[in-house]
């Protein structure tokens, strides 16, 4: 009864908004009412109570608006009515409500237009934009003419420029273009460029123009005639450059400096090289090179060029490796299901309560879909196309964004106790998360791809350059831009921007078998590597315009016929952060009893069990062993810990507690669709006599029910810590966590105390 009446209230509004004549305000106005063909917003205020009042002046329908504007330094704005207010320092967005975000052709949003307090009496805002136009309904106007170009330094084949910068216009500026005559020659952030690939010996006229945040260009600045220098009057190259040193270092990047070169027609500039190739140029004699990887080695030297392009030897080299993801300590990194708030009730409020979220590093949530036609990453709204975990399609067109954006949480489901109205554009699990960094700034959330049911398409995506191009631009865009499909009234551009801080990969598996039905191609190998070099390419061209780097880490295996069926690891770790390796799921009998029903075995062992009986010994520390030996540098590897068990059942004890013993089938699981697996909580309490033991010599730590009766192995505060102490003493980058919902607690501070 209660939803029908709140939607008869809004149909009420709805029609009111869209019979309502338009009007303006009669109170102190800071922008005039405006008769033109578009969309308006008209301010008003009364002592520190404002509003604006948004007309549609077309002549259709608008489903939506926004205004952005700011406020004098030290005014703020909140207690939004009929709306919702943000601010970012002098920067206001108010949005609106469900029930006035539709105005109708003609009309305007009286008598539910937003409202909201400022602290300043008579505040007067400016800059005002509604729907990207200017608030009072004029023309947007373009920046000035950039002044003051000269050309401090020329070479042979390169001429440098400096300008004034432009004033703006309607919108900031956010770039120029340079002209050489009618050409544009190159487009530039700042107020300076350097166009090369010139002929020597040649007059050129060069132009500037400033472009604003909506591509208009400002007219173009006073012509300059330069002529480049003619290579035939100096052909004597500089000195070399000495003292080559670095001066700072952070996980991406590494700070030079050196001695300056001499020469007798003056030094134009130094390139710095990485390895043999050239990075970057510097006018002076220091240098910051970007772009790099973390706790990576690279070789560094300079060389100097004077102003008719001769260039010295290279100095004498510099080796310096950069930090890793986590300034030198430990990274603990766990994953968050998306389906977890369902049978489980894990919430990422969760993970605050039971006190891991302030112990975490990094969080990956799980997961990210494929969409099988377009080759693009896939934000479904379906939430699984059948319910037998292995149909060879079950997770076609699969997704979650119920879960993800959508769902309204109640206060006692939110990480900071607000309940979601249900019509915010921004609801579910990604709110929560988005609370969650708020609440712990240093957390870094990380959206991982695939899976086990959600890699069928990922050797189709990496098979071409035009494919690999297109897949992970699309992840970008949704994941790290935000801009979330709409679905529910959720979603739309920009959204779920800066909740994500990367890219985790998990291909289960390049060039090897995985879930049925899962695609493989003959070069996975290759085209896996190529694949993560294109992530790692188009993340660091985002962070060249928001100054962030986003990392990019990858689920990998512990299986060697895996590792050599679809990872050139010492390639890949060029472009990689972080290699979460396989420490689990060495053994285990299936949901269908497939895999090994019918003998028990430890699923995360550190060491090889002597008493192992396969013709194959898998352990954590032969898994790591295959990295290390690649060349892999051990502050790029995390070891996987489970927070699960496996188990069986009708298991003989054969003398040794159940230890690689017969068995008949999956133990009964947590859940009927997940036989043989419980979580680490739900086991302890569901399993009923289960003797823990701990097998000193393997690292394992297992229970028993007694002969003819359940077997389960798994990772416990014990088994933790004495992993944690190994991983220390091979100078490894920290532990990863599969998945947070089977942990109250006690798990995670044993990581974190055995990382102190």
């Amino acid at each position: 009864m209660r939803r029908l009446i709140s939607a008869l209230l809004t149909l009420v509004v709805i029609a009111a908004l869209a019979t309502a004549p338009a009007r303006a305000a009669n109170r102190q106005t800071g922008q005039a009412p405006s008769s033109a063909d578009g969309v308006t917003a008209t301010y008003s205020i009364e002592g520190t109570r404002a509003k604006f009042i948004i007309a549609n002046n077309t002549s259709a329908t608008i489903s939506t608006w926004s205004v952005v504007f700011e406020l004098p330094a030290g005014v703020n704005a909140s207690n939004a009515d009929n709306g919702s207010i943000a601010q970012s320092g002098r920067t206001v967005t108010l949005s609106p409500a469900y029930f006035n975000a539709t105005v109708g052709a003609g009309r305007n949003t009286e008598p539910y237009s937003p409202t909201f307090t400022v602290s300043q009496s008579g505040a007067q805002p400016s800059s005002c934009r509604v729907n990207d136009v200017n608030c009072d309904g004029s023309a947007d106007t373009a920046p000035s003419a950039p002044g003051g170009l000269k050309s401090p330094v020329k070479t042979t084949k390169t001429i440098s420029l400096t300008w004034d910068a432009a004033k703006q216009g309607s919108l900031p500026i956010t770039a120029y273009e340079v002209y050489n005559g009618s050409t544009l020659a190159t487009t530039v952030p700042e107020t300076s460029a350097t166009v090369t690939g010139l002929t020597p010996n040649t007059d050129y006229s060069f132009t500037v123009k400033a472009r604003d945040r909506k591509g208009g260009l400002s007219p173009a600045s006073e012509p300059l005639s330069v002529k480049t220098n003619n290579p035939a009057d100096d052909t004597e190259a500089p000195s070399v450059p000495g003292g080559l040193r670095s001066t700072g270092k952070d996980s991406a990047s590494v700070k030079l400096a050196w001695t300056a070169s001499t020469d007798k027609s003056g030094v134009a500039n130094y390139d710095v090289l990485v390895d043999g190739k050239v990075a970057t140029t510097a006018a002076g004699t220091t240098a910051t090179v970007a772009g790099l990887s973390p706790s990576t080695a690279y070789s560094f030297t300079v060389q100097a060029r004077d102003i008719y392009d001769n260039v010295s030897a290279a100095s004498a080299p510099v080796k310096v490796t950069t930090d890793d993801v986590v300034a030198n300590g430990y990274a603990r990194v766990g994953y968050f299901v998306q389906w977890g708030i369902y049978g489980r009730q894990y919430f990422v409020k969760n993970l605050d309560t039971t006190g891991n979220a302030a112990k975490l590093t990094h969080i990956l949530y799980a997961f990210g879909n494929i969409d099988p036609k377009n080759l693009t990453c896939l934000h479904g709204v379906t939430k699984g196309t059948t319910a037998d975990p292995q149909d060879p399609s079950q997770g076609d067109g699969a997704g979650d964004a119920e879960a993800d954006y959508s769902r309204p949480f109640a206060a006692a489901q939110s990480v900071d106790g607000q309940a979601d109205t249900g019509y915010e554009k921004l609801r579910g699990n990604y709110n929560q998360l988005k609370k969650l960094k708020a609440k712990y700034p240093k957390l870094k959330i990380l959206m991982s791809i695939g899976g086990w049911t959600y890699s069928k398409y990922f050797s189709d995506v990496a098979a071409t350059d035009a494919s690999r191009k297109k897949f992970v631009a699309s992840c970008l865009d949704i994941y790290i831009k935000g801009n979330l499909p709409v679905y529910n009234g959720a979603g739309g551009p920009g959204t779920a921007a800066g909740i994500f801080d990367g890219i985790d990969l998990d291909w289960e598996w390049p060039g090897a078998e995985g879930h049925a039905g899962n695609h493989i191609g003959k070069d996975d190998k290759k085209n896996n590597t190529l694949l993560i070099a294109e992530f790692r390419r188009q993340l660091d061209e985002m962070t060249k315009s928001t100054g962030k780097r986003y990392e990019l880490s990858a689920f990998t295996p512990a299986d060697p016929a895996k590792i050599e069926a679809g990872w050139e690891l010492a390639e890949v770790a060029k472009s990689m952060d972080m290699f979460n390796v396989q420490g689990y799921d060495f053994h285990g009998a299936g949901s269908d009893n497939s895999w090994e029903p019918n003998r028990t075995g430890h699923q995360g062992n550190l060491y090889t069990d002597t008493d192992d009986p396969y013709p194959f010994h898998f352990s954590v520390e032969n898994a790591v062993k295959a990295y290390l030996d690649a060349g892999v540098n051990p502050r790029k590897i995390t070891v996987g810990l489970a927070y699960y068990g496996r188990g069986w059942q009708n298991v003989t004890d054969g003398g040794k507690k159940g230890d690689w013993q017969d068995a008949k089938g999956a133990a009964p699981g947590q859940f009927p669709e997940e036989a043989g697996t419980r979580g680490y909580s739900n086991l302890l309490a569901s399993v009923p006599n289960c003797t823990i033991n701990h097998d000193e010599q393997a690292v394992a730590t297992t229970c028993y029910t007694g002969n003819n009766g359940q077997w389960w192995t798994f990772d416990d505060a014990w088994s933790i810590g004495k992993k944690m102490a190994w991983l220390k003493s091979k100078g490894l980058l920290g532990a990863m966590i599969w998945e947070m919902s089977g942990d109250p607690g006690v798990l995670t501070k044993a990581v974190d105390d055995g990382l102190k």
